[in-house]
């Protein structure tokens, strides 16, 4: 089931984003899963090739050492055990952490997680959310959640209610980084950034001008002049100018190159 999600930021302005169903959520969860299962079998064969080639010599000396046998079957099976956790536990935190909230899957699926606000997913909500998706896989292999997914009235599974993270379509949420952003800024054809103009700026509203900017490509024409004209009435007044020569969007985009530091 497909649902929207408008969120309201502190100046009341609000940002509108096209959930992830539950269908398209549990694909790319299959499809995550069909690569860590294809990682752990190539591993073992990988293992078994390297084992058929110990020395025979090796082989004896362990057999007739009880003591080191014991100690070489503890180090094997603790290797085993970091590794198949790391494969099946860490792969999402990695993956989610490093690669803007998706994993392959997600990213196949055009899908990704983000904190509530849209905010991007830190580390921190990562390992919550993965944390808690241990208990949900025990818990009837992810049906529970498939059932508070679906009630959920922003489609968030235990994992997401404990981290405070959503789930949202690409194409309908674009984040760029720091850098990508101010390339595509300063490719615009408007007035050389003056630190002067946005000093009386506070943090929220220069959050909220970076927000807009870097998702102004992905609005409808319509939505974007209504949204610039409600961001641009809140930040106008506090600008050391008025800028009355440019319009509400490029007025914001000017805002984000110079806040963007």
């Amino acid at each position: 089931m497909e649902r929207r999600l408008d969120v309201a930021t502190g100046e009341s302005v609000a940002f509108s984003y096209e959930l992830a169903g539950l269908g398209s959520r549990f694909l790319a969860l299959a499809i995550d899963l069909a690569i860590q299962i294809g990682i752990a079998l190539a591993a073992v064969a990988i293992l078994a090739w390297i084992g058929s080639g110990v020395p025979r010599a090796s082989a004896v000396k362990t057999e007739s050492d009880p003591a080191l046998t014991r100690f070489v079957v503890a180090v094997l099976i603790g290797i085993a055990v970091f590794a198949a956790f790391l494969l099946f536990f860490g792969y999402f935190i990695i993956f989610e952490w490093r690669w803007g909230g998706r994993t392959p899957g997600k990213r196949m699926l055009g899908i990704r997680v983000v904190r509530d606000g849209g905010f991007p997913l830190d580390f921190t909500a990562s390992v919550v959310r993965n944390v808690v998706r241990l208990a949900e896989l025990g818990l009837g292999f992810y049906a529970v959640s498939a059932i508070a997914t679906v009630l959920s009235p922003a489609n968030r599974r235990l994992g997401d209610m404990a981290a405070g993270t959503i789930v949202v379509r690409d194409n309908r949420f674009e984040r760029l980084t720091a850098s990508g952003l101010r390339e595509r800024l300063d490719a615009a054809d408007l007035p050389d950034r003056d630190d002067a103009v946005v000093r009386d700026l506070g943090e929220a509203e220069r959050d909220l001008v970076r927000r807009y900017a870097a998702r102004r490509e992905t609005l409808p024409v319509a939505a974007r002049v209504k949204l610039a004209a409600t961001i641009a009435a809140v930040v106008r007044p506090k600008l050391a100018a008025s800028f009355a020569h440019l319009d509400d969007d490029d007025l914001l985009v000017h805002v984000a190159r110079t806040a963007l530091r």
